[in-house]
């Protein structure tokens, strides 16, 4: 049994079949990628997995509980943070603010920076910020509003304010999306890192090659909706459904 468990999960869209009984277990501390073509039905996979959409069919539980009709934020209270496409960041905030929010997050999953929290003190959240800007080693930039940072250190900042909620599962979405190949190398090493030094398992949607095979354990391959292979990243490579999913034709 993985910590996360997907079976039999179906999704339709009107005509459009996006998902066809995908079963996918990530087992703990792992990276798991999902990878496909364009249209394979992968964001809608995650969507179901961190509440925004709600199967027609089939089930997800993460560590034995079901997240189905669970909202977003309640998601979040199980231990399941995710990372977007575009990175998710207060822009006329700082980074040292924008570390802290996550911190005030009320029941209803929205915020009051300026209140004080009934188990934790002002002084003991600006800690652990602090302590977060040190692991990601964004610290020299505590101070700087976050719209004016780069691609890549928006996305370190992203990372912070989900490690800093001691997350048990990140869900990645195309982490790498619209990055320099150096941003690329330096989020690869970060997520290795969290995932060795965290214990935290990771579930990573990417189309960058170069970042999957870096960083997953297993890889599932989808194609229009279907689960083709679930396999170790050196029997994926060459694999003939895997090559016919992408190129339109098997491989002889």
């Amino acid at each position: 049994m993985g910590i996360l468990e997907v079976k039999g999960v179906g999704k339709r869209f009107g005509g459009l079949q996006a998902l066809s009984e995908v079963n996918l277990s990530v087992k703990e501390n792992t990276v798991h990628a999902i990878i496909g073509p364009n249209g394979a039905g992968k964001s809608t996979l995650l969507n179901c997995l961190v509440g925004k959409l709600i199967p027609d069919t089939g089930s997800v539980m993460f560590d034995g509980q079901s997240v189905l009709g669970r909202s977003p934020h309640e998601i979040n209270q199980m231990g399941i943070s995710r990372v977007f496409q575009t990175p998710e960041i207060f822009g006329d905030l700082t980074v040292m603010e924008n570390v802290m929010i996550p911190c005030f997050a009320k029941r209803d999953g929205s915020f009051e920076l300026n209140a004080i929290s009934p188990t934790r003190k002002h002084g003991d959240i600006r800690d652990m910020a602090e302590q977060m800007l040190i692991d990601v080693n964004m610290q020299d930039k505590r101070n700087m509003q976050a719209s004016s940072m780069s691609r890549g250190d928006k996305r370190r900042l992203e990372m912070a304010m989900c490690l800093v909620q001691k997350p048990r599962l990140l869900l990645l979405d195309e982490p790498t999306a619209g990055m320099a190949r150096a941003d690329t190398n330096n989020t690869i090493d970060l997520l290795k890192e969290i995932n060795e030094t965290r214990d935290i398992t990771m579930a990573i949607i990417e189309h960058d090659m170069h970042v999957v095979f870096s960083l997953a354990q297993r890889i599932t391959v989808l194609a229009q909706g279907t689960p083709l292979v679930e396999e170790t990243p050196d029997n994926i490579k060459g694999h003939p459904k895997v090559r016919e999913a992408y190129l339109g034709e098997a491989q002889v």
